[in-house]
């Protein structure tokens, strides 16, 4: 939870004096909705408990299956659907 996570990170901080970095790719949390418009259609991916996603009443085990499912071609699920950012790629050096 993001306030338990704060919340040690402040506790962090005040032991130390340091803080550590933040992981670079968090999922979204269960019970949001992405949504991404790909060839002129509207498409709704829900987020389940246990790294489940719903799309058109069927589950998939990761969005780079969800995003197959509606390009045909095989994708990063992350940034296809927005998660994943330049500033990411690059501390990844990618």
């Amino acid at each position: 939870m993001l306030i338990d996570d704060n919340a040690r990170r402040i506790k962090q901080l005040i032991d130390t004096g340091r803080v550590s970095r933040r992981p670079v790719h968090t999922a979204p949390l269960v019970g949001s909705v992405l949504t991404r418009v790909h060839n002129g259609q509207v498409h709704r991916v829900t987020v389940l408990a246990g790294d489940v996603f719903e799309y058109q009443g069927r589950q998939f085990s990761s969005l780079s299956k969800v995003a197959r499912e509606i390009t045909g071609t095989r994708w990063s699920g992350p940034a296809f659907f927005g998660l994943r950012t330049n500033h990411d790629k690059k501390e990844r050096g990618t």
